[in-house]
């Protein structure tokens, strides 16, 4: 094996191992301990983060953030990636910016001088169009980072004008029309419920004995098995005939799968049960959805939207 392929291969076994020492890699590489010595010492000037530990129990240790090792990719794949992250730049916040503005900076950087005349002939010719937003959402890492580790946080939130502490457990984190949205269980409701992000002004860990929910099986990935961690509640029958125009509208919703009913000719029908506590929201949704949508029950959904047109229409009268 020669050098190269002896510093790659190193890369990947310590970036595996984590901890180790010299003689251990040694016998594993059949070299000299004076040559891996000399191999870690270019591996740490090529970035890999190790550091070492004296003492009888000491060695090499690498630290939380590793370094993959090369990876090598076609020119469609390497354009393909760049602009992969190349279309969050119009979000003003994303839970990993730096990082990923870091990444794409070493990714156009180390390209070949053909490959990155072409990405700067295509950056402006392909866009990933997201409205601009000037909302805040400062706390998307610990909502992330709380919902893979399935941890129990306090937020402060503001909701129809109130705020108010909430102890929350987040299934994740999606972003919809440039802004950030965090379903998440709320024990305050007892259900699963979505949390605008930019209206959190404040997130910790909690502190108290509240013990955390199972949620591995509830992710975004299942969409349809979020709502259905609801308290018992009076349930009402949902019917709405949906236009074209109406579907395209209503797939783009995360609570949507379930009840959308597509037909062959493109037109669909929203059917289901809905919680009574839904009725505002569900009211105003199809409010703007306009002639797109046709309500045919519950009447309770009906009778909302009348009063939610009725104080509409008192403002321009």
């Amino acid at each position: 094996m020669n050098k190269s392929q002896r510093l790659l291969e190193m890369m990947m076994v310590v970036n595996r191992k984590r901890k180790f020492t010299v003689n251990e890699l040694a016998g594993e590489f059949n070299v000299s301990s004076r040559t891996i010595l000399r191999d870690l010492q270019e591996l740490s000037e090529l970035g890999v983060p190790l550091y070492s530990e004296v003492g009888p129990h000491g060695g090499y240790q690498v630290l939380k953030e590793r370094i993959l090792p090369p990876i090598a990719f076609t020119e469609e794949e390497a354009v393909a990636i760049f602009f992969a992250s190349h279309a969050l730049r119009h979000y003003a916040v994303l839970p990993f910016k730096a990082e990923s503005s870091s990444a794409l900076r070493k990714f156009y950087n180390n390209l070949s001088g053909d490959v990155r005349d072409r990405i700067d002939e295509m950056k402006n010719r392909v866009d990933f169009v997201t409205p601009i937003r000037l909302a805040e959402s400062p706390y998307l890492s610990i909502l992330l980072e709380g919902a893979i580790e399935q941890k129990v946080l306090l937020i402060d939130y503001e909701s129809k004008g109130q705020r108010s502490s909430r102890l929350i457990q987040p299934v994740g984190i999606y972003a919809s029309s440039g802004l950030w949205y965090c379903p998440a269980y709320c024990f305050l409701r007892g259900e699963i419920r979505v949390f605008r992000c930019d209206r959190i002004y404040s997130a910790v860990y909690n502190d108290s004995r509240v013990e955390p929910l199972d949620l591995r099986q509830i992710h975004l990935g299942n969409r349809e098995d979020l709502f259905k961690m609801e308290p018992e509640e009076e349930q009402l029958k949902l019917n709405v005939e949906l236009s074209k125009e109406g579907v395209q509208r209503c797939e783009a919703e995360l609570w949507s799968p379930s009840r959308l009913h597509i037909l062959e000719d493109g037109t669909g029908r929203l059917e289901g049960d809905i919680p009574t506590s839904d009725l505002p929201f569900f009211a105003k949704f199809l409010i703007g959805l306009g002639d797109e949508a046709l309500v045919k029950e519950p009447v309770e959904l009906v009778d909302e939207m009348k009063r939610m047109l009725a104080r509409l229409l008192g403002k321009y009268s």
